[in-house]
């Protein structure tokens, strides 16, 4: 029988646990301690609980952290780390280095029901929903975890279309009794999911990333499907209603595609569609995916969107590039290992 990993409960299902087993009430708090605080990997490794809880609690739990399968480090300082999940699936995360910032990309679905034209991960398919433990695995078991500033929800899946996971992996990154992170430095991005963009705006502080790549909407029907069930212009209405302050951000997301998107009329549309609200655009180089017609934006169409659209009032800056020699584009080294092992089978 397989046993139950500790690792990803939040300090409510611990207390739960712990009334279970009838351990003292006070071991919940020990265990978050021991699982979020300290570098243990066994439950043996909990020295203030008695060697007859620890027995108690091992009979059916286990820490469960997971190491990756492999690691990829780009030239630039990226590394790009491939962790195994059930179903002999696979996750990238990745490590994204800038000066004094080290930011990791966690995935939050293993593949991703979307099916964005640009996307590699969509072509996976979607496999199943990352639980909050296999979340903060992402986090906690790279090399540079102690050195993480910044966490960023963009890397495989939709992170709204796995809300509940989604958050709890938020209140165990932020809390107190958790790793104690600032929700200032986490942004959680989405295609304009808008049912769970509410409950997410309500119910957190962290930041907001928008995937919008055109403003216009039969366009971005054919780069996204969603657009038929959530138009990206009731999402910037909903994201009109709410109230960010001073010490939230909300960014939209616009890969560059030629001659697809990146015309004087886009920018005059978003200048439009944006009037109002305090955001950034973030524009991005597109990433070459196999068997894709679509093609990268050159560097002066690529300027002159950016400038005219900060001319606008729009504040616009373009994303570096990272890791483009190791498959830095979402869902390419999964999809290579998938692969791999589905020949394996034949």
């Amino acid at each position: 029988m397989s046993k139950e990993n500790l690792f990803g409960k939040t300090l409510t299902e611990l207390k739960g646990i712990c009334a279970e087993l009838k351990l003292p009430s006070f071991t919940a708090k020990q265990l978050s301690e021991w699982l979020y605080k300290k570098e243990i990997f066994t439950i043996d490794e909990m020295t203030n609980i008695s060697k007859k809880n620890r027995d108690l609690l091992s009979a059916n739990f286990q820490v469960g952290l997971v190491a990756s399968l492999k690691v990829d480090k780009s030239i630039d300082g990226t590394k790009k780390y491939l962790f195994p999940t059930k179903g002999n699936n696979y996750i990238e995360t990745a490590m994204i280095p800038d000066k004094d910032r080290k930011t990791v990309c966690v995935s939050s679905q293993v593949g991703c029901k979307m099916a964005c034209l640009f996307c590699m991960t969509g072509r996976q398919g979607f496999q199943n929903n990352l639980t909050a433990g296999e979340i903060v695995n992402q986090y906690r078991s790279i090399d540079e975890w102690q050195n993480i500033t910044n966490i960023v929800y963009m890397g495989m899946g939709e992170p709204f279309d796995n809300l509940d996971e989604v958050m709890k992996s938020i209140e165990i990154l932020t809390s107190e009794w958790g790793y104690s992170l600032s929700p200032k430095r986490i942004t959680v991005s989405t295609i304009g999911i808008i049912p769970a963009m509410k409950k997410f705006l309500e119910n957190s502080t962290c930041h907001l990333a928008v995937s919008m790549h055109t403003p216009f909407d039969e366009e971005r029907k054919s780069l996204m499907p969603v657009e038929s069930v959530y138009p990206i212009k009731d999402v910037v209405n909903e994201i009109k209603k709410f109230d960010f302050g001073l010490q939230r951000r909300v960014s939209f997301e616009y890969i560059m595609f030629k001659g697809v998107n990146d015309t004087m009329s886009h920018v005059n549309e978003l200048s439009k569609l944006l009037n109002g609200v305090r955001c950034r655009i973030n524009l991005i180089r597109f990433h070459p995916i196999p068997d894709s017609t679509l093609q990268g934006s050159d560097e002066e169409t690529l300027l002159k969107f950016k400038e005219t659209l900060n001319n606008k009032g729009v504040f616009t800056t373009i994303r570096s590039s990272r890791g483009e020699d190791i498959f830095a584009a979402c869902g390419l080294l999964s999809t290579i290992e998938l692969v791999k092992n589905q020949e394996k089978d034949y």
